[in-house]
């Protein structure tokens, strides 16, 4: 009689095939949870890097404009047109505009010249975050110096102009009316510049300056080696006629009256110097992007650009020469925009996307004051 022994069969136990599945699944749990804890690293320190960046992009240029600011303007600013004074404003009216986020408003309507720096307390869109976490009504400012580009700064364009090099400028001259200008090509030729690139275009500011005073006007056309100045400008610098001051026939040479005292203008004028001027304005832009709020700088009345974006706030304080009047909201009663001497600014930005992990912006803020160069250095004493 044969027997047959019976074979030990291979292989897992059903426990043990559920203690090595248990296994698995922890190690595969703790891979997929070390792996994204690792993305919700990386994207909080990429996201972060981002806010940095974005608020570095806008201080550079921020920073650099409210150091120039005031750099070859007069002290207490640039004349311009002025009205007939009021109880409010005994000095004069003036209704020059600025630029804003929507179109324009005016400055300080009892200012009798362009300061060098102008606050906007609250000028600004009201800025909502997307987790409605803030609701903030943000600051615009706006700061003015002169032309750094070319060598348009200070050039004689008078009739009676000094000479240069021996030559001198016969023909450079301002017109009665004050609507134009031509340079002599000897003395500033408009073609070198627009070679160089820096070229004078339309809605350009300048300043002319002498012994008479200052005036704005704001270039509407080139042509040739010649400015027009047509009326009808952004600014409403152009073709005004009924003001009392300010105007490019302020300038002009006159003569008095011995009994009343009126000016009678010639039409001609003394040595004059024309100076192009920037004026430029920083605020916040939620309409472009309203998800992704960017920081816009506009030149004059030209189109905004923008210098950094993913912003929520824009805030602005103002220093005074006395050291008493500090962080000032706007330009405080018995003080004028002359004796702002440094800014104090205050910027957050937050993440482009909510953070994976939390759901929530990452944000981020930054703090500083500047000094204004160009406006800081005087003699307190003279």
């Amino acid at each position: 009689m044969t027997t047959f022994a019976s074979k030990k069969q291979l292989g897992f136990t059903l426990i043990e095939f559920a203690v090595a599945m248990a296994i698995s699944i922890i190690a595969m749990a703790a891979t997929v949870l070390a792996f994204r804890t690792a993305t919700y690293s990386n994207q909080n320190v990429t996201q972060r890097e981002d806010m940095a960046d974005n608020i570095r992009a806008g201080l550079n240029l921020l920073e650099q404009d409210l150091i120039m600011t005031g750099m070859g303007v007069p002290t207490g600013g640039i004349a311009i047109p002025t009205f007939a004074a009021t109880a409010s404003c005994p000095g004069g009216t003036s209704n020059l505009k600025r630029p804003v986020p929507s179109g324009s408003a005016t400055f300080p309507t009892c200012d009798t010249t362009l300061p060098s720096i102008e606050p906007g307390n609250a000028m600004g869109p009201l800025i909502t975050a997307p987790d409605a976490t803030s609701l903030t009504h943000t600051d615009i400012i706006t700061v003015v110096y002169e032309d750094n580009t070319s060598t348009s700064t200070t050039t004689i364009i008078g009739m009676n102009a000094e000479p240069i090099n021996g030559t001198g400028c016969p023909n450079g001259s301002l017109s009665a009316s004050g609507n134009t200008v031509t340079f002599d090509a000897n003395c500033f030729n408009l073609s070198s510049l627009s070679a160089s690139g820096v070229q004078i275009n339309p809605g350009d500011l300048i300043m002319f300056s002498n012994v008479n005073g200052n005036a704005l006007q704001v270039v509407s056309s080139v042509s040739g080696q010649t400015l027009n100045f047509a009326s009808g400008d952004a600014f409403g610098l152009n073709g005004i006629t009924s003001a009392t001051g300010g105007t490019l026939v302020n300038l002009q040479n006159y003569n008095v009256n011995a009994v009343t005292g009126a000016k009678t203008y010639l039409g001609t004028y003394p040595q004059t110097a024309a100076t192009r001027i920037w004026m430029i304005s920083y605020w916040l832009d939620n309409i472009t992007d309203p998800v992704h709020v960017r920081l816009d700088r506009a030149v004059n009345f030209n189109a905004a650009q923008p210098v950094g974006e993913t912003l929520e706030n824009l805030q602005f304080t103002f220093n005074f020469n006395d050291g008493i009047a500090v962080n000032q909201l706007t330009v405080p009663t018995g003080y004028s925009e002359s004796e702002i001497r440094s800014v104090n600014l205050y910027l957050s930005t937050r993440s482009t996307s909510m953070l994976g992990q939390t759901h929530t912006y990452a944000r981020e803020n930054f703090q500083t004051q500047l000094s204004l160069r160009s406006m800081a250095y005087v003699n307190r004493y003279h």
